[in-house]
């Protein structure tokens, strides 16, 4: 890890130590209330940036040769928020873009829904317990794709929610491996036990320190509309499709999540900040701040999609629009 010392001196401490429940081996948080992620901005002092939040997935669930990928997601979008006594009271999570001929880019975010938790700087240490979604739209650039924009003008004079923006993102829900009426999970200090990550994924050289996460994917939220649902699902699979079956259902999701230094916290740039990547208005395959990388196998070797079944989804996802009677343009 970095040997840069934080030289800011208004860390004091104290909050891992109000419960002993709290502390390692095995911290029992369930005490604590999940808090709504945004509910205490007013309350954030201290900050650690997460530069390197890699991802690892299995690529071909429940075979006998999975083939696990590794990519870095976008950079500078997550952070862990708390006070001056460790107290977490915010935690931001990161986004990426999935590049689709003749589709544009399908944006993905793990969006935390409540977390609770400490941070300890002197034992650059922290325990936490969240609860995520993940949130599939199209990017910005998707809509001057001339398929895309023929979808959206159709979904657009239907009225039905087409996962055009944030706002009508496809909702993926998640748990805790194994438990799926568990839907909060633990965020522990270190890297992941459970597989051996490749050298390009380890940041111990520049990180202050690192945890880790590991989360199941559950099935997508219904929108109430059978259309919109069945269109949904097609895209899921297409996304799965040129992601190496990420967010497959069944499948677990695992980030070794290596921050920076801690900082103090400027609330109204923290407001800003979060506001900014609430409506990705800047998001576009990828952060305005950075790319993320290419999805990888442990020797290096980048993951590629099978395109031709990529394209019967796409034809498939056609026929479904056209065929649609409720989808009309003019």
């Amino acid at each position: 890890m970095s040997t840069t010392q934080n030289s800011n001196n208004d860390w004091k401490g104290g909050f891992e130590g109000t419960n002993k429940a709290f502390s390692y081996p095995d911290p029992d948080l369930s005490s604590l209330p999940l808090l709504g992620n945004m509910d205490n901005i007013d309350k954030l002092q201290r900050q650690q940036d997460v530069l390197w939040p890699e991802f690892s997935w299995e690529t071909q669930k429940g075979m006998t040769d999975p083939k696990r990928c590794f990519q870095m997601f976008a950079p500078d979008i997550s952070r862990l928020g708390y006070n001056d006594e460790g107290r977490v009271y915010s935690i931001i999570c990161p986004q990426q873009g999935l590049w689709i001929n003749d589709i544009g880019c399908l944006n993905v975010e793990v969006t935390v829904t409540g977390q609770r938790g400490w941070a300890n700087e002197d034992t650059r240490e922290m325990a936490a317990d969240m609860s995520v979604v993940g949130k599939i739209w199209f990017s910005p650039s998707a809509t001057q794709k001339p398929f895309v924009k023929l979808l959206w003008k159709m979904f657009k004079d239907s009225g039905l929610p087409f996962p055009f923006n944030k706002a009508n993102a496809i909702i993926v829900n998640t748990y805790d491996p194994g438990n799926p009426n568990q839907k909060d999970f633990p965020l522990r200090k270190g890297v992941t036990q459970s597989f051996e990550s490749p050298k390009f994924a380890d940041h111990s050289d520049v990180a202050w320190t690192v945890s880790n996460v590991e989360v199941e994917i559950g099935q997508i939220n219904s929108t109430g509309n059978s259309d919109v649902d069945y269109f949904n699902q097609l895209v899921m699979k297409l996304f799965n499709l040129g992601a190496g079956n990420m967010l497959q259902s069944g499948n677990i999701l695992t980030w070794n999540v290596w921050f920076t230094e801690p900082s103090v916290v400027d609330q109204e740039e923290w407001q800003r900040h979060a506001d900014k990547w609430r409506d990705s208005i800047d998001a576009d395959h990828g952060s305005p701040d950075g790319p993320g990388t290419t999805a990888k196998y442990f020797d290096g070797t980048p993951f590629h999609p099978v395109e031709e079944l990529m394209e019967k989804v796409i034809e498939e996802i056609i026929s479904h629009i056209v065929s649609n009677a409720k989808l009309k343009f003019e």
